[in-house]
């Protein structure tokens, strides 16, 4: 283990390439952060000398206040990127911007979308839940009787099974981070839980599992374990504090922590009490994994522990060499994340990165790592494991073991290759 000194401070190196130490970005280490250590965070910092002049102070009063807040248009570049799969109406997805947010809160403008037939617009005045099947009390709710129930709120991610399936590809597909792996999202969800409603109704104890249908055209329908239902499944009302949009499943949706998204099923409208599960048609036509055999695994829900860096990415690249963070985003399905290691020369060698608090269950984690970056070309990587012991598998082995025939739960190691010119390249390693 070597040692790399600049301006007068220790950067302790804990593995090839140039990877640092995380305590840069642990509590106890703040003081390396502190102004003293600019120096060695931002290339060439501009000194103040005299005669610097400041930006003038405007001299004419600013825009208004407005109704519903806007973002600054200088940030007008950050957007989804969108796809509609054709000879459809309304069936598509738009991807988050992974490489342009920070922390773990999705901005609901940005959260991914996944739709099989537009999104419906519903009167919550019109709209109601219906709970019937093998229950004793058939219930049927409005939005003002949900309302009036207890909630919780739980800062946790969602992700579509089919987030990052371009990876099962022959070649790297060359997209931005989010253009790759931003069927994800990550927001404060607030709503009923569904098990004091099941309770409300009196579960027949013959039943196992629950039909979930939306109101969309497509009548989206999934089924449920029961237990998850009473477990910590959620009727979720808001997100990030204000009511649901339509696009994300205004007026009410079902959110199921750490499944795969689409079981979570939006405009919410009947939920049925059953003995087995339905086999509808979105569970096995779709959203099944085919096995290398080529028979059909169902019922596959949660979404396995994963990681991305998020910078360097594609689209983020560096400009000289010298000291940069890397940072990612790191979840699973099954609780917290424990661990994420990251390499910055392609695997051979691994140090520990800093989790950026809070830590929670099925949610987004952020990650931060320091790199000194001589220049040179560079693979890097971000594995990450969950409290469970599960741990990201590289792309080698993924599919050795997966086989190549899936179209969904692709959770394999992320590689970006960087250029002596600092450009960031999807690569597989």
């Amino acid at each position: 283990m070597s040692n790399i000194k600049s301006n007068d401070e220790s950067l302790e190196t804990v593995a090839g390439n140039g990877l640092l130490h995380r305590r840069m970005f642990l509590t106890q280490g703040a003081a390396m952060l502190g102004a003293g250590s600019l120096g060695l965070l931002v290339p060439n910092p501009a000194a103040a000398q005299s005669g610097t002049k400041l930006p003038l102070l405007p001299k004419t009063p600013g825009a208004p206040m407005s109704a519903y807040g806007d973002r600054s248009h200088y940030e007008n570049d950050v957007h989804r990127s969108t796809l509609s799969y054709p000879g459809t109406t309304g069936s598509g997805g738009s991807w988050t911007p992974l490489e342009s947010l920070e922390g773990m809160i999705t901005p609901n403008g940005l959260h991914f979308e996944r739709h099989h037939s537009g999104i419906p617009d519903i009167n919550p005045d019109d709209h109601r839940l219906l709970i019937h099947g093998l229950v004793d009390r058939p219930l049927v709710f409005s939005i003002d009787d949900l309302s009036r129930y207890p909630m919780v709120s739980r800062i946790q991610m969602i992700e579509c099974s089919g987030n990052s399936r371009i990876g099962w590809a022959p070649e790297p597909a060359q997209r931005t981070c989010g253009g790759l792996h931003g069927l994800l999202s990550c927001s404060e969800w607030t709503g009923v839980p569904l098990s004091i409603l099941l309770d409300e109704a009196g579960v027949d104890p013959r039943g196992k599992w629950l039909l979930v249908e939306g109101a969309d055209s497509a009548a989206m329908s999934r089924s449920v374990p029961l237990e998850k239902a009473m477990d910590d499944a959620l009727i979720a009302l808001y997100q990030n504090g204000e009511r649901l949009r339509p696009a994300q499943g205004y007026p009410v949706r079902l959110f199921l922590p750490g499944y795969e998204g689409n079981i979570s099923v939006k405009w919410l409208r009947r939920l049925k009490v059953t003995t087995a599960p339905t086999f509808t048609r979105n569970e096995t036509a779709e959203y099944s994994d085919t096995l290398p055999d080529g028979s059909s695994l169902l019922f596959t829900f949660p979404m396995e522990v994963k990681s991305v860096i998020t910078a360097p990415s594609p689209g983020r690249s560096l400009k000289d060499k010298g000291l940069y963070e890397i940072s990612g985003m790191a979840w699973s399905g099954a609780g917290k994340i424990s661990q994420v290691d990251v390499s910055v020369d392609g695997g051979k060698s691994w140090g520990r990165a800093a989790l950026s608090e809070p830590v929670l269950s099925k949610s987004i984690t952020r990650f931060r790592a320091a790199w000194r970056w001589d220049g040179g070309p560079a693979i890097i990587m971000s594995r990450a494991v969950d409290e469970t012991g599960d741990v990201q598998l590289d792309r080698t082995r993924f599919v050795a073991e997966r086989g190549s025939k899936r179209n969904y739960h692709y959770n394999a190691i992320q590689s970006w290759k960087i250029a002596e010119n600092g450009e960031v390249t999807n690569v597989y390693a």
